[in-house]
């Protein structure tokens, strides 16, 4: 096996059994309106193209250049008893830590690396929750899972789904086509980062007509988009304000799919209804239940808390898995988590809430067997795949991205609109992909 996503703990094992449970979901919702089971073997997922698609940061260039995934007062930092690991690639998050720690904030990573330096990572972390800024202390394995937030994270199914009462159903009906099964279906994506566009990019692979809609700032980290919003459209919308809240509503009401990145009971305070038949679809950091449930966080800063970075690391120094694997798996499970739901609520037209949540991916990769910690250095995929001959990545005007990680999926149906530049609109159902 070549050593892609190559690590202490089976990234690839993971990557590819998250992958997998796409495929069957869309197996599943592509069977004839007879129930016919299809065939009985599904086509083998190319470990390339999988490993690419996780690795997308790193495979991603713009006019031939590489990309630079996180920010400069992003990353691990010394502190007085131990490590954290911060997250600000956002703006607003940057200055959030920056006031945290008293410093301007255009500070310099060296300077901010001084002023961790003689600070205690427990009361950083705890501050950092406190003021919205994002900040994980590093931990061990055994200390997570012996944890509140461990305990709660690791708890339940990978895909949690509730059934709502009341609804009338999906509005797209079922649909058989094996290559599009998602035909026909509107979905409303208020997600950002990974996980949750990769899961909506997923759903626009399969057909769905998926509509992203983004606050007008901040502005979506535009290498990232770029990234993750193949096949989709691209909106903005201010729900602060009256008109554009009612637009979103309006959007809403004639959805069949609403997918969410917030933390829980966040679309609620955005002022937004979900009408009774809406499938929803959520991914957080921590998960719904435990102290941690209200918590920002990113792949980065869960790995950090859960353990993964210390056994990624050397010698007491943590390190990082070779791709952002948490969210990537966690926006797969979630996609083919809301595919059932919408071929559950086409047969008993009841609405479902489908969440899933970084730090539960998490455990499910930390129990996972066939941990190597004499591992070789992660190799960048490159190559062919089995299936097509197409190889990992495809280019459009100069940006090159990773294929689709699917089978029989030579590319998505278009790229990246540019951000924030379609209509607030829904296309005629079965209208065209473009």
């Amino acid at each position: 096996m070549e050593p892609w996503l190559a690590a202490h703990l089976p990234v690839l094992d993971l990557a590819l059994d998250a992958v997998r449970s796409v495929q069957r979901a869309a197996a599943r919702a592509a069977r004839p309106a007879d129930g016919a089971a299809g065939p009985a073997d599904l086509a083998p997922l190319d470990p390339a193209r999988v490993a690419a698609g996780f690795a997308s940061d790193r495979v991603l260039t713009l006019d031939g250049q590489p990309v630079s995934g996180f920010a400069p007062l992003s990353g691990f930092f010394r502190t007085a008893d131990g490590w954290v690991r911060t997250h600000a690639n956002y703006p607003h998050h940057r200055s959030r830590l920056t006031d945290l720690v008293a410093l301007p904030d255009d500070v310099g990573r060296d300077a901010f690396a001084e002023r961790l330096a003689g600070l205690a990572a427990h009361d950083l972390e705890g501050q950092a929750a406190r003021v919205g800024a994002i900040v994980a202390r590093v931990r061990t394995e055994q200390e997570w899972r012996e944890s509140a937030p461990g305990l709660a994270a690791a708890s339940g199914p990978l895909v949690r789904v509730h059934v709502r009462d009341g609804g009338n159903g999906a509005g797209a009906g079922a649909v058989a086509d094996s290559a599009a099964p998602l035909a026909g279906f509107r979905v409303l994506d208020l997600t950002r980062v990974i996980a949750g566009p990769v899961a909506t990019r997923t759903l626009a692979l399969l057909g769905a007509d998926v509509l992203r809609v983004d606050p007008p700032d901040p502005a979506e980290i535009g290498w990232q988009h770029l990234d993750s919003g193949q096949g989709k459209r691209s909106t903005v919308l201010d729900l602060r304000d009256d008109r554009d809240l009612r637009t979103a509503q309006d959007l809403l009401d004639s959805a069949d799919v609403l997918v969410t990145g917030y933390r829980p009971g966040a679309v609620e305070g955005l002022g937004l209804r979900v009408p009774p038949g809406v499938v929803t679809g959520r991914v957080s950091a921590w998960g719904d239940e435990g102290p941690w449930a209200g918590r920002r966080g990113f792949d980065s800063i869960v790995q950090a808390a859960s353990g993964i970075a210390l056994l990624e690391g050397r010698d007491g120094t943590p390190g990082a898995l070779p791709a952002q694997a948490l969210d990537h798996a966690s926006g797969y499970l979630l996609a083919a988590g809301v595919v059932d739901a919408l071929v559950l609520a086409d047969h008993d037209g009841l609405g479902r809430d489908v969440s899933v949540s970084l730090a539960r991916t998490a455990a499910w990769l930390l129990d996972l067997p066939g941990r190597d910690p004499l591992h070789p250095a992660a190799a960048a995929p490159s190559g062919s795949g089995p299936d097509d001959g197409a190889g990992v990545t495809v280019t459009h005007a100069g940006v090159t991205t990773a294929r689709p990680v699917l089978p029989g999926y030579d590319d998505y149906p278009h790229p990246a609109h540019a951000w924030g530049t379609d209509a607030p609109g829904w296309r005629t159902r079965g209208g065209p992909g473009t």
